[in-house]
């Protein structure tokens, strides 16, 4: 018998049948003015197929459907984050300890002691965002002397926002820092007295070095980042995300970094649909990058689980800003030229472009 449109949801082209999931006794906000609340929805084929109250959907249970008693709770529509790091987030996610919810730098230091008991030889600890030293009672950052006592042998590098990082001992050895070792451009060494990096990097402005030494750090293989990836979207389900736009960065080179979500996507295993950026990642060689792709793929590539955006978040190097608040915005110099360029290479091909434009100048 056809599915029958309940609520003002038509059922999708083809989708006939009881339904596969049935939700009920719930408060569903519905988005829809016309009729904003309901208690219960039917899903087929991964579409919602009716929506109405218990009695109305109840309709469509047949012998293979799964129902789900929401005990009253809040359901709302999947949300959609405009812009997450999802595809490299996800190849590093187990590879992180989360300092989320910490009340105190001794818990942090704690969680830190622990992970290095368990963290494979010859892996980093990394913990990369979602902390500030304003949630620990202490009101202040690690020092590498807290780092070297936590984890002694383990190397461990710690990211504050995009200002700076903590490394210990171990980390500073394992990405190969020296007294011999030049400050990289926009970036600072910190040094003791006697000019050996004593584990503290600094954005002065550009983030560049916190970025170029993670990425320093070993990876995982192919089945593990799978897993990795597996787990960081079911975290943002957690969340209520369902569907994400990644704004691509430096270090996430296409196609290579992105094929643990073609992979996903290809064996439906995606549990977060993804709209993806292409990013040109080597300074001086942009248009040549951007040239490339523009012959090789084009947005809408791809299906609903996996598609192509356009380019972004970055055009070319010299026209990018820097996330450090702790410093005001460097001066771009001469860039609009290329940048012309690049922006009308892509028009031309029908191409669109997000831009991470951090600054009210640049802007």
């Amino acid at each position: 018998m056809p599915t029958m449109p309940v609520g003002g949801v038509t059922p999708a082209p083809g989708v006939e049948g009881s339904a596969d999931v049935v939700l009920r006794n719930a408060r569903i906000h519905t988005g829809d003015p016309s009729r904003p609340s309901a208690t219960a929805l039917a899903v087929r084929a991964g579409r919602v197929t009716a929506l109405g109250d218990d009695a109305e959907v109840a309709a469509h249970v047949g012998p293979a459907t799964r129902v789900v008693d929401a005990l009253g709770r809040r359901v709302v529509p999947g949300l959609n984050d405009s812009h997450l790091h999802v595809i490299r987030g996800g190849l590093n996610y187990v590879l992180e300890l989360r300092w989320d919810g910490a009340t105190s730098l001794r818990q942090a230091l704690a969680m830190l002691r622990e992970q290095a008991g368990r963290a494979p030889k010859g892996q980093w600890i990394r913990v990369v965002g979602g902390w500030s030293a304003e949630q620990f009672a202490e009101r202040r950052m690690p020092t590498p002397a807290e780092l070297n006592e936590a984890a002694p042998d383990t190397p461990v590098f710690v990211l504050h926002l995009y200002q700076s990082a903590i490394l210990n001992r171990a980390a500073v050895h394992a990405a190969g820092f020296t007294r011999d070792t030049q400050d990289p451009r926009g970036g600072q060494i910190v040094r003791d007295r006697d000019g050996h990096p004593n584990g503290m990097l600094l954005a002065a402005p550009s983030a560049l070095i916190l970025y170029s030494t993670l990425a320093a750090a070993p990876t995982l293989d192919a089945a593990d980042r799978k897993v990795s990836t597996r787990h960081f979207l079911r975290e943002l389900n957690r969340f209520g995300l369902t569907s994400a736009v990644d704004a691509a960065g430096g270090f996430q080179s296409f196609p290579d970094n992105y094929a643990t979500v073609i992979e996903l996507a290809r064996d439906r295993e995606l549990s977060v649909r993804i709209g993806y950026h292409l990013f040109p990642q080597t300074a001086g060689q942009e248009l040549a990058d951007l040239t490339r792709r523009v012959q090789s793929v084009r947005p809408g590539d791809g299906d609903e689980w996996l598609r192509l955006n356009g380019a972004g978040e970055n055009l070319t190097w010299a026209a990018t800003d820097f996330e450090n608040f702790s410093q005001p915005r460097p001066e771009l110099g001469t860039y609009e030229g290329e940048f012309e360029k690049a922006v009308r290479l892509l028009l031309e091909h029908g191409w669109g472009f997000r831009l991470h434009a951090t600054y009210d100048e640049t802007i």
